[in-house]
């Protein structure tokens, strides 16, 4: 975001007036269009409200916008009294559409970490730099040179696909063939396809209550009719699946079974049985997206459902994004080979296929020497960061926060008590400096917290659980 140079002779407020015209003569506010009130202007820019107060007032004097009581501020229709041209009106092109926007707890989260680069996150979902094996990566692309940068196979990357044949035959149990595997951007994009593709609008689906699924638009956006399955100590009932399948007739079940987001439960063996068992008896199939389960801190990941479906129930979504890089934006679906031939054919409608870069580089880490060391490093950082988090968390809160202590992943889901406003609580923590993500957006009741310790750096952990801890106190009073 543009910010208004404070060593330059000119004025702030001219500087801020000059930017806003420029953008309305860019078209980035058409006319009629609505602008920043002056609070949030100021908020953003980090100048003091009467500095915009100035500059609209510029603006307003050439005729450039114009301000009502009750209605805000707005780019004018008739500057200087000329007859407007046919603008389109791109309020209603933006509301339009079938594809609806992110929840806006998670607009608001990416507003403040755009505005405000300082804050101490434990909102991304991702690793931070520190866990990222950025210096192996680094060299296998010096190192390495690929005379291909046109199209590729819609499907992915072959050397990248016989690469996969091997880590999940040697670190999840599966056993597949390249034919069976489609390359995709990450996991959601996994997600899209399957929703787009194989599921009709008005279909009814399963997913975990909570559940990262339920903070992804693209499901509502495809007219899918979401019904929960409960998600205790051991994960989800194979019972909820039944009834949920004989009173709505669900066509799929959405479940991540592996230290869970938001949770960071793993479903129970048992459970995992039965779970099959009621697949394989409905023809019901069952979407696994396992992000999570090399993260394990006793390096030994419970096995993926996939592992044990004797009869392609399951389709089994993978990635690099929580266990290497997220940047590299690779991920991985293993798939009966009619499905895989069918999101190919729609993926190649849609991007034309994944760079060959990123996936040249992610076939070429699984295959070095590299991976392991990589793995077993992440494991131990992430249960030090674990342990720093718990012990912020007791130190600070020791009556106020309640939680299941994860054997892996990347998150902390907490309970609060008493229960508290989410949206208070989220903006006295920004204001304070720390960031989170409310436990609503996963479809939980207000008073749930997920905390990500994967992101901040290991000597943020402790000052970041102290400022939330005073957000909280403040919030409760």
């Amino acid at each position: 975001m543009w910010k208004p140079d404070r060593d330059s002779s000119q004025p702030l407020y001219q500087q801020i007036a000059d930017d806003i015209e420029r953008r309305i003569s860019y078209g980035e506010f058409p006319p009629g269009s609505q602008l920043p009130s002056e609070r949030k202007l100021a908020e953003q820019l980090r100048v003091n409200r009467s500095t915009v107060v100035l500059a609209y007032s510029e603006l307003r004097a050439l005729g450039i916008i114009e301000s009502r009581s009750g209605s805000g501020t707005r780019v004018s229709r008739h500057k200087w009294g000329a007859t407007p041209k046919h603008t389109p009106n791109w309020h209603r092109y933006v509301e339009g559409g079938s594809f609806l926007p992110n929840p806006l707890f998670l607009r608001r989260i990416r507003e403040a970490l755009q505005q405000d680069k300082t804050l101490i996150d434990f909102a991304s979902g991702e690793l931070g730099a520190d866990l990222s094996p950025v210096k192996e990566i680094n060299t296998i692309i010096d190192k390495n040179y690929t005379e291909y940068l046109g199209y590729d196979n819609p499907q992915g990357f072959a050397p990248l696909r016989e690469a996969l044949v091997a880590y999940l035959s040697q670190y999840r149990g599966i056993h597949t063939t390249e034919s069976s595997i489609l390359i995709t951007s990450g996991s959601q994009q996994s997600l899209y396809l399957i929703t787009q593709c194989l599921l009709t609008p008005g279909d009814a689906v399963a997913i975990e209550d909570p559940s990262y699924c339920y903070s992804l638009p693209m499901f509502q956006s495809a007219g899918l009719r979401l019904f929960r399955l409960p998600v205790d100590h051991k994960g989800v009932r194979s019972e909820d699946v039944y009834s949920l399948y004989k009173k709505h007739r669900i066509k799929m079940v959405f479940i991540n079974p592996n230290f869970q987001n938001p949770t960071g439960t793993f479903l129970d063996e048992e459970r995992r049985k039965q779970l099959l068992d009621v697949a394989s008896e409905l023809g019901l199939p069952i979407v696994e997206d396992d992000p999570f389960s090399l993260t394990a801190y006793d390096g030994s990941p419970p096995r993926p459902l996939k592992s044990m479906d004797s009869i392609g129930s399951v389709l089994y979504i993978g990635s690099f994004s929580k266990i290497a890089a997220s940047g590299l934006r690779v991920g991985w679906m293993v798939a009966p080979h009619t499905v895989v031939e069918r999101l190919a054919d729609a993926r190649q409608q849609m991007d034309f296929g994944l760079s060959v870069v990123p996936q040249q580089v992610a076939a070429q880490f699984l295959n070095s020497s590299y991976f392991q060391p990589h793995l077993s490093n992440l494991r131990m950082q992430l249960l030090y960061k674990r342990d720093l988090l718990i012990e912020a968390l007791q130190k600070e809160l020791p009556d106020l926060i309640r939680f299941t202590v994860p054997q892996g992943g990347l998150h902390l889901w907490c309970k609060v008590i008493p229960e508290v406003n989410d949206s208070k609580l989220l903006e006295e923590a920004i204001r304070r400096g720390v960031i989170f993500v409310p436990g609503s957006v996963y479809g939980s009741n207000s008073g749930y917290v997920r905390i990500t310790f994967a992101r901040p750096k290991a000597e943020q952990i402790v000052p970041g659980i102290a400022k939330f801890a005073a957000s909280l106190r403040a919030v409760l009073g």
